[in-house]
């Protein structure tokens, strides 16, 4: 078992920020993949090129809702909380539950997907 600390510096053009990372759940965010797909253009456009100094998505685990929609469990990077909810509402999606990591322990890498390669 691998235990790594969450906290992250950086460099930025107004000199080193400190980033802490997060999780964000999104839940019923989305109907479908073609909405999903949408949105993460859009967040991924946002956050790198408006609010690269603020937050940095990591990843998303993308599950499917007891309501038939698609909800997200988002790892990030931030400078705060508020630069979270400020890209969610930039990009028009949820961001209000947000969890700080404290550790984070890896047992395994994540699987790679045999879709995701092809």
């Amino acid at each position: 078992m691998q235990l790594r600390k969450p906290t992250v510096a950086i460099a930025s053009k107004i000199g080193p920020n400190i980033m802490d990372l997060y999780v964000i759940r999104r839940p019923s965010a989305w109907a479908d993949l073609a909405e999903l797909e949408a949105a993460g253009a859009k967040s991924a456009k946002i956050g790198n090129e408006e609010m690269s100094d603020r937050v940095r998505w990591i990843r998303s685990y993308i599950v499917k809702e007891a309501d038939g929609r698609l909800g997200s469990f988002c790892i990030y990077q931030a400078r705060d909380p508020e630069s979270i909810r400020e890209h969610a509402r930039r990009v028009g999606m949820p961001g209000n539950e947000i969890f700080p990591v404290v550790n984070t322990v890896v047992i395994r890498d994540d699987p790679i997907d045999a879709n995701s390669t092809a």
